[in-house]
């Protein structure tokens, strides 16, 4: 099995569509593979279908054998204990395949859906109170928390996850996000391109909030999307529009950094490059975005870079 994942999107795909790519992925040998979580409406793709993530995600664990099935959950859109029992119920149909993935969001489109959206201090905090609920009730715990976000009480959640912990991945950057997968996160998804400067700052800032809490770095795993076109010429002018239309929390990057953040090229130079990514800036999993792609491109380019 290689360290090596894929995210496929749902929000231009059918179902049918991404579960040929998911089993193509299985059959390739890819370790995970991850859909479109929690994320409302994305304006910048269009009117296309919108997969729900958690029913997406749990079809697709029925529908494979091997491969870990993951896809982001937002702390604004999920009660703590009925995130939990829904996590374990996933837990019993696919034993060790869910991998839990969580953050804060931030489209502000999710208010049409009724769903409150306090600034990102807040969304932060209300993370961390999270979290903290769902380690308690996952060990079996019954858990009453009256706190500024997160009120249960006396919540009990059956089945448990085997050995009473479900892995938590937590996505994101800044300093006070961080503080949070030191405190939480038995993986770290950056959440930022693979630009060398911006990956360095973002460590460093993860490990200042590790010592804080007596933690070691080490001990926390590490993923990040790789916008991946592989069999693209490098200097393509339409890959800056792809990335900013796919990518568009990364607004903000600068366009002078896209030859480092977007992976294109010949295909033996794309897996060049993701050994350079795992060595140089520490990430054990690769995840290759392959939103956008036409469904045969998405093929060869899984079949491409499975070996990287």
């Amino acid at each position: 099995m290689a360290d090596l994942a894929v995210h496929l999107g749902g929000h231009h795909r059918s179902f049918d569509e991404v579960l040929a790519l998911v089993q193509r992925a299985e059959a390739l040998g890819y370790r995970a593979a991850y859909v479109d979580g929690d994320v409302s409406v994305v304006p910048s793709r269009g009117d296309g279908p919108v997969l729900d993530g958690w029913t997406a995600t749990v079809a697709l664990l029925a529908r494979t054998s091997r491969i870990e099935i993951g896809s982001i959950r937002l702390v604004h859109q999920w009660n703590a204990a009925r995130l939990a029992q829904a996590v374990s119920t996933a837990e019993c149909v696919a034993p060790g395949r869910l991998r839990f993935l969580a953050s804060i969001g931030g489209q502000p489109a999710d208010r049409r859906f009724g769903f409150a959206l306090p600034r990102a201090s807040e969304r932060i905090a209300w993370l961390d109170e999270w979290l903290a609920a769902l380690r308690r009730l996952w060990a079996g715990e019954r858990v009453t928390v009256h706190g500024r976000y997160v009120t249960l009480d006396e919540a009990l959640v059956r089945p448990l996850p085997r050995g009473g912990r479900m892995p938590i991945e937590v996505g994101g950057a800044g300093a006070r996000l961080l503080e949070v997968v030191a405190r939480h996160a038995d993986r770290w998804d950056l959440n930022v391109p693979p630009v060398a400067r911006l990956v360095r700052k973002a460590t460093s800032q993860l490990a200042a909030a590790c010592q804080a809490v007596g933690r070691d770095p080490a001990s926390i795993g590490r993923s990040m999307w790789l916008f991946a076109r592989p069999g693209r010429p490098a200097g393509d002018a339409s890959l800056a529009a792809e990335f900013r239309r796919w990518h568009a929390w990364f607004g903000s990057l600068p366009d002078a950094d896209l030859g480092e953040a977007i992976l294109a090229g010949p295909a033996p130079a794309c897996r060049a490059r993701i050994a350079e990514i795992r060595g140089d800036l520490g990430i054990d999993l690769p995840v290759l975005d392959l939103a956008g792609l036409p469904h045969r491109e998405a093929e060869t380019a899984l079949a491409d870079l499975a070996a990287a």
